[in-house]
Protein backbone atom coordinates (compact mmCIF):
# COMPACT_ATOMS: atom_id res chain seq x y z
CA UNK A 1 0.00 0.00 0.00
CA UNK A 2 1.30 3.27 -0.94
CA UNK A 3 2.29 5.59 1.92
CA UNK A 4 0.56 9.10 2.65
CA UNK A 5 1.79 10.53 5.24
CA UNK A 6 1.07 14.67 5.95
CA UNK A 7 3.68 16.44 8.57
CA UNK A 8 2.64 19.58 7.45
CA UNK A 9 -0.20 21.15 9.66
CA UNK A 10 1.70 24.64 10.09
CA UNK A 11 0.98 24.97 6.35
CA UNK A 12 -2.96 23.85 6.47
CA UNK A 13 -4.95 21.68 8.24
CA UNK A 14 -8.10 19.17 6.66
CA UNK A 15 -11.12 20.38 7.14
CA UNK A 16 -13.12 19.02 9.93
CA UNK A 17 -15.35 16.64 9.10
CA UNK A 18 -17.85 18.10 11.59
CA UNK A 19 -17.04 21.80 10.63
CA UNK A 20 -17.91 20.58 6.96
CA UNK A 21 -21.25 19.42 7.49
CA UNK A 22 -22.14 22.61 9.50
CA UNK A 23 -20.97 24.54 6.27
CA UNK A 24 -23.34 22.67 3.82
CA UNK A 25 -26.83 24.15 4.16
CA UNK A 26 -25.04 27.61 3.82
CA UNK A 27 -24.14 26.55 0.50
CA UNK A 28 -27.07 25.54 -1.39
CA UNK A 29 -30.40 25.95 1.06
CA UNK A 30 -29.71 28.59 3.37
CA UNK A 31 -27.61 30.75 1.03
CA UNK A 32 -28.85 34.10 1.76
CA UNK A 33 -26.97 37.77 2.42
CA UNK A 34 -26.84 37.80 6.08
CA UNK A 35 -27.57 41.58 5.30
CA UNK A 36 -30.86 41.07 3.63
CA UNK A 37 -33.85 41.92 5.19
CA UNK A 38 -35.53 38.72 4.65
CA UNK A 39 -35.76 34.91 5.36
CA UNK A 40 -33.18 34.14 3.49
CA UNK A 41 -31.45 37.13 4.80
CA UNK A 42 -32.24 36.15 8.33
CA UNK A 43 -31.13 32.73 8.71
CA UNK A 44 -27.76 33.97 7.74
CA UNK A 45 -27.38 36.39 9.89
CA UNK A 46 -28.74 34.13 12.77
CA UNK A 47 -25.73 31.66 11.74
CA UNK A 48 -23.04 34.74 11.60
CA UNK A 49 -24.18 36.14 14.98
CA UNK A 50 -24.35 32.26 16.31
CA UNK A 51 -20.37 31.59 15.12
CA UNK A 52 -19.15 35.25 16.33
CA UNK A 53 -20.56 34.27 20.01
CA UNK A 54 -18.50 31.05 19.84
CA UNK A 55 -15.59 32.01 18.63
CA UNK A 56 -15.62 35.09 21.32
CA UNK A 57 -16.30 32.77 24.05
CA UNK A 58 -13.18 30.31 22.65
CA UNK A 59 -10.63 32.99 23.29
CA UNK A 60 -12.22 34.61 25.95
CA UNK A 61 -13.46 37.75 24.33
CA UNK A 62 -17.04 39.57 23.62
CA UNK A 63 -19.15 39.07 20.32
CA UNK A 64 -18.49 42.62 19.36
CA UNK A 65 -14.95 42.20 19.55
CA UNK A 66 -14.71 40.00 16.76
CA UNK A 67 -14.53 40.88 13.40
CA UNK A 68 -14.35 38.08 10.56
CA UNK A 69 -11.72 38.68 7.61
CA UNK A 70 -10.66 36.30 4.40
CA UNK A 71 -7.68 35.02 6.50
CA UNK A 72 -5.10 35.70 9.16
CA UNK A 73 -2.76 37.94 6.89
CA UNK A 74 -5.88 40.04 6.50
CA UNK A 75 -6.12 39.79 9.80
CA UNK A 76 -2.81 40.86 10.08
CA UNK A 77 -2.71 43.85 7.59
CA UNK A 78 -5.62 45.18 9.08
CA UNK A 79 -4.32 45.80 12.44
CA UNK A 80 -0.90 47.03 11.67
CA UNK A 81 -2.01 49.49 8.56
CA UNK A 82 -5.75 50.15 10.91
CA UNK A 83 -3.29 50.94 13.66
CA UNK A 84 -0.73 52.99 11.09
CA UNK A 85 -3.97 55.48 10.07
CA UNK A 86 -5.82 56.01 12.86
CA UNK A 87 -2.67 57.02 14.88
CA UNK A 88 -0.57 58.15 12.76
CA UNK A 89 -1.04 61.90 13.47
CA UNK A 90 0.35 60.82 16.98
CA UNK A 91 3.18 59.06 15.97
CA UNK A 92 4.77 57.12 13.10
CA UNK A 93 6.44 54.52 14.88
CA UNK A 94 6.45 50.73 15.04
CA UNK A 95 7.74 47.93 16.80
CA UNK A 96 8.00 44.13 15.82
CA UNK A 97 10.39 41.36 15.52
CA UNK A 98 12.39 39.86 13.02
CA UNK A 99 10.57 36.97 12.89
CA UNK A 100 7.21 37.70 12.21
CA UNK A 101 5.23 35.90 9.96
CA UNK A 102 5.46 37.96 6.31
CA UNK A 103 2.12 39.32 6.93
CA UNK A 104 3.50 41.53 9.23
CA UNK A 105 7.23 41.97 8.02
CA UNK A 106 5.99 42.84 4.74
CA UNK A 107 3.14 44.80 5.80
CA UNK A 108 5.97 47.00 7.95
CA UNK A 109 8.01 46.99 5.07
CA UNK A 110 5.65 48.70 3.23
CA UNK A 111 5.12 51.60 5.83
CA UNK A 112 8.15 52.32 5.56
CA UNK A 113 7.80 53.26 2.17
CA UNK A 114 5.37 55.80 3.42
CA UNK A 115 6.93 57.49 5.72
CA UNK A 116 6.87 55.37 9.06
CA UNK A 117 9.47 53.88 10.78
CA UNK A 118 9.97 50.45 11.79
CA UNK A 119 12.22 49.06 14.63
CA UNK A 120 12.39 45.14 13.98
CA UNK A 121 13.32 43.77 17.65
CA UNK A 122 16.28 40.53 17.16
CA UNK A 123 15.94 37.53 19.11
CA UNK A 124 18.05 34.84 20.98
CA UNK A 125 19.21 31.74 19.67
CA UNK A 126 15.42 29.58 20.54
CA UNK A 127 13.43 32.68 19.16
CA UNK A 128 12.57 34.82 22.20
CA UNK A 129 11.76 38.36 21.96
CA UNK A 130 13.60 40.06 24.88
CA UNK A 131 11.09 41.84 27.35
CA UNK A 132 14.14 44.46 27.97
CA UNK A 133 14.85 44.75 24.27
CA UNK A 134 11.34 45.53 23.90
CA UNK A 135 11.24 48.20 26.46
CA UNK A 136 14.42 50.36 25.28
CA UNK A 137 13.11 50.23 21.95
CA UNK A 138 9.88 52.35 22.80
CA UNK A 139 9.74 55.79 21.78
CA UNK A 140 7.31 58.71 22.41
CA UNK A 141 6.51 58.39 18.71
CA UNK A 142 5.56 54.41 19.00
CA UNK A 143 2.12 53.93 18.11
CA UNK A 144 2.19 49.87 17.99
CA UNK A 145 3.64 46.64 19.00
CA UNK A 146 3.34 43.64 16.76
CA UNK A 147 5.28 40.33 18.18
CA UNK A 148 3.45 36.99 16.98
CA UNK A 149 2.16 34.79 19.35
CA UNK A 150 4.04 31.42 18.34
CA UNK A 151 6.36 31.43 15.45
CA UNK A 152 5.40 29.51 12.05
CA UNK A 153 8.67 28.16 11.74
CA UNK A 154 10.38 26.69 14.82
CA UNK A 155 7.39 26.78 17.50
CA UNK A 156 8.84 29.13 19.52
CA UNK A 157 5.77 30.74 22.46
CA UNK A 158 6.74 33.93 22.92
CA UNK A 159 5.89 36.10 26.32
CA UNK A 160 2.98 37.78 25.13
CA UNK A 161 1.41 39.04 28.14
CA UNK A 162 4.83 40.38 29.57
CA UNK A 163 5.40 42.17 26.52
CA UNK A 164 1.67 43.28 26.21
CA UNK A 165 2.19 45.05 29.96
CA UNK A 166 5.11 47.08 28.65
CA UNK A 167 3.66 47.75 25.79
CA UNK A 168 0.96 49.20 27.81
CA UNK A 169 3.09 50.66 30.15
CA UNK A 170 3.94 53.06 27.60
CA UNK A 171 0.63 53.67 26.24
CA UNK A 172 1.59 52.05 23.30
CA UNK A 173 -1.30 49.61 21.42
CA UNK A 174 -0.09 45.78 21.35
CA UNK A 175 -1.17 43.14 18.40
CA UNK A 176 -0.56 39.58 18.29
CA UNK A 177 -0.75 37.49 15.36
CA UNK A 178 -2.26 34.20 16.87
CA UNK A 179 -2.81 32.31 13.88
CA UNK A 180 -0.56 29.52 14.94
CA UNK A 181 -0.97 30.06 18.73
CA UNK A 182 -5.48 29.92 17.85
CA UNK A 183 -6.38 26.02 18.49
CA UNK A 184 -3.02 24.82 19.69
CA UNK A 185 -2.47 26.06 23.21
CA UNK A 186 -5.58 27.87 25.46
CA UNK A 187 -5.09 31.23 26.03
CA UNK A 188 -7.46 34.26 26.91
CA UNK A 189 -7.42 37.66 25.43
CA UNK A 190 -8.32 39.33 28.45
CA UNK A 191 -5.28 37.51 30.66
CA UNK A 192 -3.23 38.68 27.72
CA UNK A 193 -4.07 42.13 27.75
CA UNK A 194 -3.44 42.35 23.95
CA UNK A 195 -5.56 45.06 21.92
CA UNK A 196 -5.42 42.73 18.81
CA UNK A 197 -5.06 39.71 17.39
CA UNK A 198 -5.40 37.74 14.69
CA UNK A 199 -6.29 34.18 14.20
CA UNK A 200 -6.69 31.74 10.77
CA UNK A 201 -9.72 29.20 10.34
CA UNK A 202 -7.64 26.44 8.81
CA UNK A 203 -4.56 26.46 10.79
CA UNK A 204 -7.16 24.52 13.32
CA UNK A 205 -8.82 22.07 10.74
CA UNK A 206 -11.57 24.83 9.78
CA UNK A 207 -12.21 26.08 6.22
CA UNK A 208 -9.35 28.37 4.23
CA UNK A 209 -10.71 31.87 3.12
CA UNK A 210 -11.35 32.68 6.41
CA UNK A 211 -9.73 34.65 9.43
CA UNK A 212 -10.86 36.72 12.23
CA UNK A 213 -9.82 39.88 13.79
CA UNK A 214 -10.42 40.15 17.87
CA UNK A 215 -10.37 44.25 18.12
CA UNK A 216 -10.48 45.32 22.37
CA UNK A 217 -13.97 47.45 22.37
CA UNK A 218 -13.18 50.97 22.60
CA UNK A 219 -10.35 50.67 20.72
CA UNK A 220 -10.64 53.08 17.52
CA UNK A 221 -9.66 51.60 13.99
CA UNK A 222 -9.24 52.29 10.72
CA UNK A 223 -11.40 50.61 7.65
CA UNK A 224 -8.88 48.45 5.92
CA UNK A 225 -11.42 47.43 3.34
CA UNK A 226 -13.99 50.06 3.02
CA UNK A 227 -17.55 49.25 0.86
CA UNK A 228 -20.74 48.61 2.43
CA UNK A 229 -21.39 48.38 5.92
CA UNK A 230 -21.07 44.51 6.65
CA UNK A 231 -18.96 43.73 10.42
CA UNK A 232 -20.68 46.96 11.92
CA UNK A 233 -19.48 49.23 9.72
CA UNK A 234 -16.06 47.83 10.37
CA UNK A 235 -15.04 45.70 7.14
CA UNK A 236 -16.68 46.13 3.97
CA UNK A 237 -17.88 43.11 1.37
CA UNK A 238 -20.60 40.63 1.82
CA UNK A 239 -19.97 38.09 4.52
CA UNK A 240 -19.03 34.65 3.93
CA UNK A 241 -21.36 32.69 5.55
CA UNK A 242 -20.18 29.31 5.34
CA UNK A 243 -16.70 30.44 5.59
CA UNK A 244 -17.92 31.53 9.31
CA UNK A 245 -19.76 28.96 10.04
CA UNK A 246 -17.30 26.25 9.43
CA UNK A 247 -14.18 28.81 11.29
CA UNK A 248 -16.61 28.99 14.58
CA UNK A 249 -17.36 24.76 14.43
CA UNK A 250 -14.22 23.98 14.52
CA UNK A 251 -12.68 26.44 16.42
CA UNK A 252 -15.67 25.13 18.90
CA UNK A 253 -14.33 21.17 18.60
CA UNK A 254 -10.80 22.33 19.19
CA UNK A 255 -10.93 24.12 22.07
CA UNK A 256 -13.56 21.07 23.56
CA UNK A 257 -10.59 18.32 23.41
CA UNK A 258 -7.74 21.14 22.94
CA UNK A 259 -5.47 19.55 25.97
CA UNK A 260 -5.36 15.61 24.92
CA UNK A 261 -4.99 16.34 21.13
CA UNK A 262 -2.12 18.72 22.47
CA UNK A 263 -0.47 16.06 24.69
CA UNK A 264 -0.86 13.50 22.04
CA UNK A 265 0.89 15.63 19.01
CA UNK A 266 2.85 16.18 21.47
CA UNK A 267 4.04 12.68 22.29
CA UNK A 268 4.13 12.18 18.29
CA UNK A 269 6.64 14.96 17.94
CA UNK A 270 8.36 14.37 20.97
CA UNK A 271 9.62 10.54 19.87
CA UNK A 272 10.32 11.68 16.59
CA UNK A 273 12.93 14.57 17.81
CA UNK A 274 14.64 12.31 20.19
CA UNK A 275 14.39 9.54 16.90
CA UNK A 276 15.74 11.98 14.45
CA UNK A 277 18.30 13.00 17.09
CA UNK A 278 19.98 9.68 18.15
CA UNK A 279 19.91 8.63 14.62
CA UNK A 280 21.61 11.76 12.52
CA UNK A 281 24.61 13.70 12.70
CA UNK A 282 25.48 17.14 12.46
CA UNK A 283 22.18 18.61 12.48
CA UNK A 284 20.49 21.43 14.62
CA UNK A 285 17.60 21.10 16.25
CA UNK A 286 15.87 24.73 16.08
CA UNK A 287 14.32 26.76 18.92
CA UNK A 288 13.40 25.78 22.37
CA UNK A 289 14.69 23.31 23.85
CA UNK A 290 12.32 22.93 26.48
CA UNK A 291 8.95 21.80 25.13
CA UNK A 292 6.87 23.30 26.72
CA UNK A 293 7.98 26.63 25.54
CA UNK A 294 7.12 25.87 21.64
CA UNK A 295 3.80 24.97 19.95
CA UNK A 296 2.65 21.27 20.70
CA UNK A 297 3.25 20.12 17.14
CA UNK A 298 6.56 21.69 15.98
CA UNK A 299 10.12 20.14 15.12
CA UNK A 300 12.72 21.87 13.11
CA UNK A 301 15.61 20.75 11.50
CA UNK A 302 18.96 22.06 9.89
CA UNK A 303 20.96 19.17 8.32
CA UNK A 304 24.39 20.01 7.50
CA UNK A 305 26.55 19.60 4.06
CA UNK A 306 22.42 19.29 2.30
CA UNK A 307 19.49 21.02 0.33
CA UNK A 308 16.47 21.23 2.45
CA UNK A 309 14.86 20.92 -0.80
CA UNK A 310 16.44 17.77 -2.31
CA UNK A 311 15.17 15.93 0.99
CA UNK A 312 11.45 17.34 0.83
CA UNK A 313 11.51 15.73 -2.93
CA UNK A 314 12.96 12.49 -1.78
CA UNK A 315 10.45 12.48 1.31
CA UNK A 316 7.51 13.16 -1.16
CA UNK A 317 8.56 10.64 -3.42
CA UNK A 318 8.20 8.55 -0.26
CA UNK A 319 5.01 9.64 0.58
CA UNK A 320 5.88 12.47 3.59
CA UNK A 321 4.50 15.68 3.05
CA UNK A 322 6.77 18.44 5.11
CA UNK A 323 7.91 21.74 4.57
CA UNK A 324 10.80 24.17 4.18
CA UNK A 325 9.72 26.85 5.90
CA UNK A 326 6.69 29.15 6.13
CA UNK A 327 4.75 28.10 3.35
CA UNK A 328 3.55 31.71 2.51
CA UNK A 329 7.63 32.59 1.68
CA UNK A 330 8.46 28.54 0.48
CA UNK A 331 8.86 29.57 -2.87
CA UNK A 332 11.52 32.01 -2.35
CA UNK A 333 15.16 30.90 -2.41
CA UNK A 334 16.62 32.99 -0.13
CA UNK A 335 17.50 30.91 3.16
CA UNK A 336 14.54 31.46 6.26
CA UNK A 337 14.78 35.14 8.06
CA UNK A 338 13.46 33.09 11.08
CA UNK A 339 16.92 30.92 11.48
CA UNK A 340 18.90 33.37 10.25
CA UNK A 341 17.73 35.46 13.30
CA UNK A 342 18.44 33.24 15.69
CA UNK A 343 21.52 32.94 14.53
CA UNK A 344 21.81 29.57 11.96
CA UNK A 345 24.68 29.99 9.65
CA UNK A 346 23.20 30.72 5.86
CA UNK A 347 24.92 27.19 4.51
CA UNK A 348 22.79 25.69 7.21
CA UNK A 349 19.62 27.69 7.15
CA UNK A 350 19.53 25.90 3.52
CA UNK A 351 19.20 22.29 4.63
CA UNK A 352 16.36 23.21 6.94
CA UNK A 353 13.02 21.33 7.25
CA UNK A 354 9.83 22.07 9.18
CA UNK A 355 7.82 18.93 10.64
CA UNK A 356 4.26 20.06 11.94
CA UNK A 357 1.69 17.29 13.31
CA UNK A 358 -1.27 16.73 13.15
CA UNK A 359 -3.78 14.80 15.45
CA UNK A 360 -4.59 12.10 12.58
CA UNK A 361 -1.13 10.99 12.71
CA UNK A 362 0.08 7.86 14.24
CA UNK A 363 3.43 6.64 15.68
CA UNK A 364 3.75 3.99 13.23
CA UNK A 365 3.67 7.36 10.98
CA UNK A 366 6.78 8.70 13.00
CA UNK A 367 8.98 5.91 12.89
CA UNK A 368 8.24 5.56 9.03
CA UNK A 369 9.40 9.64 8.66
CA UNK A 370 12.13 8.80 10.60
CA UNK A 371 13.36 6.08 8.94
CA UNK A 372 13.19 7.55 5.58
CA UNK A 373 14.70 10.81 6.99
CA UNK A 374 17.36 8.67 7.99
CA UNK A 375 18.35 7.03 4.78
CA UNK A 376 17.21 10.32 2.43
CA UNK A 377 20.43 12.14 4.57
CA UNK A 378 22.93 9.47 4.05
CA UNK A 379 22.29 8.85 0.76
CA UNK A 380 22.62 13.32 -0.47
CA UNK A 381 25.43 13.13 1.88
CA UNK A 382 27.39 10.88 0.00
CA UNK A 383 26.93 12.78 -3.08
CA UNK A 384 27.74 15.85 -1.53
CA UNK A 385 30.87 17.50 -1.82
CA UNK A 386 30.71 19.52 1.41
CA UNK A 387 30.06 16.84 3.54
CA UNK A 388 33.21 15.06 2.59
CA UNK A 389 35.47 18.01 3.45
CA UNK A 390 34.44 18.12 7.00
Amino acid sequence: MEKSIYLDHAATTPLSEKAFEAMKPYFCEMFGNPNSQHVYGREGAKAVSESRAKIAAAIGAKPSEIYFTSCGTEADNWAVKGTAWQYGDKGKHIITSMIEHPAIYTTCKQLEKYGYEVTYLPVDGEGFVSPEELEKAIRPDTILVSIMFANNEIGTIEPIKRLCEIAHAHGVLFHTDAVQATGAIRYDVKDLGVDMLSMSAHKFYGPKGMGALYLRNGLKMEKFITGGEQERAHRGGTSNTPGIVGMATALEEAMSTLEQDAAYVASLRDRFVEKVLANIDDILFNGPKDMSKRLPNNANFSFRYIEGESILFSLDLAGISASSGSACSSASLDPSRTLLSIGVPVGTAHGSIRFTFGKHNTIEDVDYTVEQLVSTVKRLREMSPLYHKK
